[in-house]
């Protein structure tokens, strides 16, 4: 009873209830990833998604690309294929299998550099050298400022083009150095110390012309990161263009999108007015910048929650399920085709066996070998009879009269009869006698009787 009490009381969830809340919670709970591995199990169903599993030397997690995002790369990858994607946590709730739902993918090389990139960021952003509370003010009205770029490149022309517009009285000391290769980083960090130890300027700016990721990684190096943030007069970042983030603008004072804007920041215009609209227009921006990323931080909240409510996701949910479908049904088609294969070869083996051929040739072989038996059998038997004749033939010759004649004996007839007595024959009677060769005629003259 005590338990028939409670039962309506549970909150008893259904599977799919539960796969969903977990879903809910995998993709609000955790921010987009960037993640590194090689490719495994692709697949590549009608529908144009791409699966694949991506793999390191201990672990493995499912990938689904929607068809979407697939048509945009700029490369077709492959299982063994080593690449870096951006991707969120999700959940394939028919399954229950936890998957991540990848929008970017691109080649490792300087996919592992922006590896290595965001490992820095997130350790020195941990460690607090990103925080507002360091950042530096920028003086008003500087006395001199300091140029610490390569003393030939194109971002040294602009940025003293720009101080020469701007603020032509204020003093300009260039402090050279490489900005990309190897070394570069420790070269700019020790002038940054440099500068900071002479303290002839009240502000610097850490400038370059843009370029690849690897040009600009001198700027990505940990050491500058560190060196920048010692430093005691404020420092401007202007590395690359607008797009071109390093950690040397997460590091900096302020950062300026290129080497002009930079300029502009560290000196205000000469004319007292226009330089309180900079200053006002500066902490406008700068209102606006945290209002938007407050915006944009609703607007991202907002359309998660969109999209977890949209029936977008729901009908992807069962795209991936009809592959995975289609999958199974095109494996099935397969086996049952081989199958039949197997059964077809089987009734052809069954019928050659059943042929008329196969028992005619069969007939045909047995008449050879019969007819062959049958001939060696009549050469026997002729050669068994040649031998009986010439034995039969050897006795009647031993038999015959002639033989006997040969040796010298004759047969004595008169009248055509054979004489064997004497008593057939009386004096003066003709009778003739038949030899080997020839015969003779003669006249009895006298008879004598055997005694």
């Amino acid at each position: 009873m005590a338990s028939a009490d409670l039962l309506p009381n549970r909150d008893v969830w259904t599977v799919s209830r539960l796969n969903r809340e977990v879903r809910s919670l995998l993709e609000s709970g955790l921010p987009l990833l960037w993640i590194e591995g090689e490719i495994s199990n692709i697949a590549r169903p009608s529908s144009g998604h791409v699966y694949f599993s991506l793999k390191d030397a201990n672990a493995q997690v499912r990938c689904a690309m929607w068809r979407q995002r697939s048509l945009g790369l700029e490369f077709k990858p492959d299982n063994g294929d080593q690449v870096l994607v951006r991707a969120r946590v999700g959940l394939y709730e028919a399954r229950g299998d936890y998957q991540l739902i990848v929008d970017h993918m691109e080649p490792a090389g300087e996919g592992a550099l922006r590896l290595k990139f965001e490992q820095l960021k997130r350790t020195l952003a941990d460690q607090g050298l990103f925080d507002e509370a360091h950042k530096k003010a920028l003086p008003g009205l500087p006395e001199r400022i300091g140029v610490i770029t390569s003393p030939s490149g194109a971002a040294v022309r602009d940025v003293l083009h720009i101080l020469r517009k701007r603020f032509p009285a204020i003093p300009v000391i260039v402090y050279p150095v490489p900005v990309q290769g190897d070394g570069a980083a420790a070269q700019i960090a020790a002038m940054l110390q440099t500068a900071t130890e002479r303290g002839e300027c009240d502000v610097l700016i850490l400038t370059r012309g843009g370029g690849s990721l690897e040009d600009l990684w001198a700027f990505n190096e940990e050491i500058l990161a560190r060196a920048i943030f010692d430093c005691d007069i404020p420092v401007i970042s202007a590395v690359g263009h607008e797009i071109d983030f390093t950690i040397a603008d997460f590091v900096a004072d302020v950062r300026a999108p290129t080497p002009s804007g930079a300029a502009e920041l560290a000196v205000p215009d000469q004319d007292d007015w226009l330089r309180r609209i900079v200053s006002l227009a500066s902490r406008l921006s700068v209102g606006s910048r945290r209002q938007l990323d407050r915006c944009r931080e609703l607007l991202g909240w907002q359309q998660r929650q969109l999209a977890r409510l949209h029936p977008g996701q729901t009908l992807r949910q069962q795209t991936q399920r009809l592959d995975e479908l289609e999958q199974r049904i095109y494996a099935a088609q397969k086996m049952k085709w081989l199958k039949l294969h197997r059964n077809l070869d089987q009734q052809r083996a069954w019928l050659m066996r059943l042929s008329p051929a196969a028992q005619l040739e069969r007939v045909r072989a047995t008449c050879h070998a019969l007819r062959s038996r049958l001939e060696s059998s009549t050469l026997v038997l002729i050669s068994r009879k040649h031998k009986a004749f010439d034995l039969a033939n050897r006795a009647l010759q031993a038999m015959s009269p002639h033989a006997v004649l040969d040796r010298g004996y004759a047969i004595v007839t008169k009248d055509d009869a054979v004489i064997s007595d004497a008593s057939q024959v009386s004096p003066d009677d003709l009778v003739v006698a038949r030899l080997a060769r020839g015969s003779i005629s003669a006249r009895v003259e006298t008879t004598r009787k055997k005694t």
